[in-house]
């Protein structure tokens, strides 16, 4: 199977009170992103993966070097303009196409090689990863900013509802869309632009495409993955409880 990866980097350190892009705050004296790139060079071999950036992205190409291919998110229009903008880097790519955070470094290598695995053999168009928490307390604060995970009356995923967008009910779901997703290169593109912004932050939402997905009857596949490998890093509270698991796993 042909495997590429899209790592999304384009946002501001607003709320961590940084003037860098978040994705370089240092975890044990690295910047996060390059966390991400090492479990991803573990499992792309020789290719490089597709780095989109934005505020300052100057920077993050330069923290990078060639380890990456780097695109630019020239606004900030939500994460399917973000992917959009990795469309001409991949143009030639025909397999699957997996979308990954550069502010989420704890996904492991095992994780991504697995989601790719299960792709290849469902034959899905699109295949995700899910994660579930029993309350928002304590460490699993952040976790309710994340989007619910919608299911039908037969169980199966039929699409993801950003918080914003929640009503009362639906922010008591404790199922939680962590963000990473597998496509199919061709479906990808020829849906992308198929997304609408009318939603609360007026973006344009990748998880849009799970509800696409559906509604083409399409094959999505899920497995369900530990909640600690899905904490992305908003704030600097969230910044000193990953670094902290990351030096455990190092020990």
């Amino acid at each position: 199977m042909n495997k590429q990866v899209i790592i999304l980097a384009a946002g501001k350190g607003t709320r961590m009170n940084i003037d860098m892009p978040k994705v370089l705050a240092p975890i044990l004296g690295r910047p996060m992103i390059e966390h991400v790139l090492d479990a991803t060079a573990k499992v792309l071999a020789n290719q490089k993966p597709v780095v989109v950036v934005g505020f300052q992205g100057e920077k993050v190409q330069s923290q990078i070097g060639n380890r990456a291919n780097v695109v630019w998110q020239t606004e900030q229009l939500g994460t399917g303009h973000a992917v959009a903008a990795a469309r001409q880097a991949l143009a030639n790519h025909r397999g699957a196409i997996m979308v990954l955070y550069g502010d989420h470094p704890l996904v492991n290598y095992k994780t991504i090689e697995n989601l790719f695995r299960l792709h290849e053999e469902s034959g899905a168009v699109l295949s995700m990863m899910t994660t579930a928490v029993d309350d928002f307390i304590d460490w699993r604060q952040g976790f309710f900013g994340f989007g619910r995970i919608l299911r039908n009356g037969g169980g199966g995923i039929c699409g993801i509802k950003e918080l914003k967008d929640c009503t009362d009910e639906e922010k008591q779901i404790r199922e939680l869309n962590p963000g990473y997703y597998c496509f199919d290169s061709e479906w990808l593109w020829n849906n992308i632009d198929e997304l609408k912004n009318d939603n609360a932050q007026k973006e344009y939402y990748l998880t849009d495409l799970v509800k696409r997905a559906f509604e083409q009857n399409k094959n999505i596949c899920e497995t369900k993955i530990h909640p600690i490998e899905c904490l992305g890093i908003n704030t600097k509270e969230q910044l000193e409880l990953v670094e902290g698991l990351v030096q455990r796993r190092v020990e």
